[in-house]
């Protein structure tokens, strides 16, 4: 039987639980399959069962290597525990309010996050690569007024705070402006103990924003059980790390897949991490080298770029190497199997369902398959009327577990992410005999560039600013490096040269205007767009197109 999670709420602000879908729209959320879901008590705090108690286990082991430096369990706890006075005491946070977090990879940034968690706050976690346009919606979207910032990020999130109607402050560390008033010298006078707030186990501690279709991100709500059941699922079931792991990755912990793999999946069983705040492929095997690292997320382009450079490391330590983000290539699988010996974990996520919900490890990987349903999650490959396809046949990925979809405010894309209880996640997948699921393709106009995605909309929408564009439409096209890259089809104003400078002159204003690794690599100029007659831009017209040209040239 499946049920709903109960508990009163903690959260004196409601937004969240006031925006949230009706639950006549939400997915089933199944917590009966497996013992440790069913285990969790209906009041949990994520900070207290894996902060708290994970420093009264391991106090003095080390949790984050960082530049340098070593953060214990109990360094965290410290230091969270201080964030969390600052945020009561002198910024005003009450449970339910919603705090953006703004910072690389760093240890003051998973403080930071823990804090939240412990006022019974609901954290907002943005990338470093984000501009002030993405930071002002996300802020409005949530109605956010307090974000906590590295000090080395502040430009953009100033001009956030001039254009936002709702973000009022914002509190830098790191290299703060202004710093005898930033968060460190705020710290220094609270007490290194805090009481969590007992929050239910489904208030919802967490919007993390995705970016789809529509040019417009999307919140996607999760809550304190969501935090754990990722560590009971993939981590326990397929990733079974131990307390002698050290993990580290290019995921940033803004995202998901890097909250689950640098964060909570090592502290769920007292392992420690490398915080890297850019990654290279030279440096993350430098990174695996110096540190003797044993677990590695990435994407596949990393994989295929370190591939070559392998021989000049020694690696050995490595023991489980994660993909995901897009889809894995077997000639990347293959290649770094050969180099190194390790079979690359492939598995798929969504922002939407927290983390990875299909994988396979060890001996159960069929290279070239994505994996299995991981235990706790169901899968199933659908028509479009919603019924099972014939093993080997291309159809629709539905999938429901123990987390799902529960967007902000956003009835459209609820509808079409969550139907009779299942998530659809938008990729065209076939199953095989052995019950083994193989990615076709995204069944939407999501760009998947290197591990991030990209909505082909929000980069025309930029463009379009341009005096000299008059059309624009923005399409993936598959590419062996990044697995796809973001292609613009441009109709120029009238009397505009279309030449190279015009190129970079387009990718430079996408550039300063919107995260950079969302700039089209490649610019076509086109006399006039593929239409419908009703006016709308044909894109899959586009896409043959690029892949007729690339195939030719090929």
């Amino acid at each position: 039987m499946s049920r709903l999670p109960g508990g009163a709420s903690a959260h004196v602000d409601r937004f969240a639980a006031a925006h949230l879908p009706p639950k006549s729209e939400w997915p089933e959320m199944r917590y009966d399959t497996l013992p440790e879901l069913a285990a969790y008590a209906d009041r949990l705090n994520c900070a207290t069962e894996l902060l708290d108690t994970g420093a009264e286990r391991h106090g003095a082991r080390p949790l984050f290597h960082y530049q340098g430096e070593v953060w214990t369990y109990r360094d965290l706890l410290t230091k969270a525990n201080q964030i969390a006075h600052v945020l009561v005491d002198d910024l005003g946070i009450r449970p339910g309010n919603r705090v953006l977090i703004r910072a690389p990879n760093n240890p003051m940034y998973v403080a930071c996050w823990f804090a939240v968690q412990k006022v019974g706050g609901v954290c907002v976690a943005t990338m470093p690569l984000l501009r002030w346009r993405e930071l002002t919606f996300m802020s409005e979207k949530a109605e956010i007024q307090v974000a906590l910032c590295d000090g080395r990020l502040a430009e953009e999130m100033e001009t956030a705070l001039e254009r936002s109607r709702c973000l009022e402050r914002a509190v830098y560390f790191y290299g703060a402006p202004g710093a005898a008033d930033g968060l460190e010298a705020r710290m220094a006078t609270k007490p290194e103990t805090f009481r969590n707030v007992d929050t239910a186990a489904d208030d919802i501690c967490l919007i993390a924003f995705t970016s789809g279709t529509t040019g417009a991100p999307k919140g996607c709500l999760h809550c304190h059980r969501d935090i754990l059941a990722i560590n009971d699922t993939f981590a326990r079931y397929v990733l079974r790390p131990r307390a002698d792991d050290v993990f580290t990755g290019s995921p940033p912990i803004a995202f998901t897949f890097g909250l689950g793999a640098l964060v909570t999946f090592p502290m769920s069983v007292g392992a420690s991490t490398v915080l890297v705040e850019k990654f290279t492929p030279e440096l993350t095997l430098e990174t695996v080298a110096r540190h003797r690292v044993t677990i590695l997320f990435t994407a596949p382009t990393a994989y295929r770029a370190m591939t070559d450079l392998v021989a000049g490391h020694d690696i050995s330590s490595l023991k489980k190497c994660v993909s995901a983000g897009e889809t894995l290539p077997l000639a990347t699988f293959n290649g770094w199997r050969d180099a190194t010996g390790i079979r690359i974990i492939d598995g798929i996520g969504s922002t939407e369902m927290l983390h990875i919900f299909i994988s396979a490890a060890g001996d159960d990987i069929r290279p070239g398959a994505t994996g299995k349903p991981i235990p706790g999650f169901e899968a199933r490959v659908v028509d479009d009327q919603g019924l099972d396809v014939a093993p080997g046949t291309v159809g629709r990925l539905a999938v429901r577990g123990p987390t799902g979809c529960r967007y902000l405010d956003n009835p459209e894309k609820q509808a079409a992410y969550v139907q009779d209880g299942w998530n659809f996640t938008g990729d065209a997948y076939l199953k095989d005999e052995d019950g083994y699921f193989h990615f076709q393709a995204r069944t939407d106009d999501l760009i998947v560039s290197a591990g991030y995605n990209i909505s082909g909309p929000e980069v025309e929408a930029i463009l379009l600013e341009h005096p000299k564009v008059m059309e624009c439409a923005v399409v993936g096209v598959a590419d062996p490096a990044r697995g796809q890259i973001v292609k613009a089809f441009v109709v120029p104003r009238e009397g505009v040269e279309p030449d190279g400078a015009l190129v970079k002159e387009l990718q430079d204003f996408v550039k300063a205007e919107i995260a950079p690794y969302k700039y089209p690599r490649a610019v076509e100029f086109v006399t006039e767009l593929p239409k419908t007659q009703t006016g709308k831009v044909q894109r899959f017209v586009l896409r043959q197109q690029a892949e007729s040209k690339a195939a030719a040239s090929g």
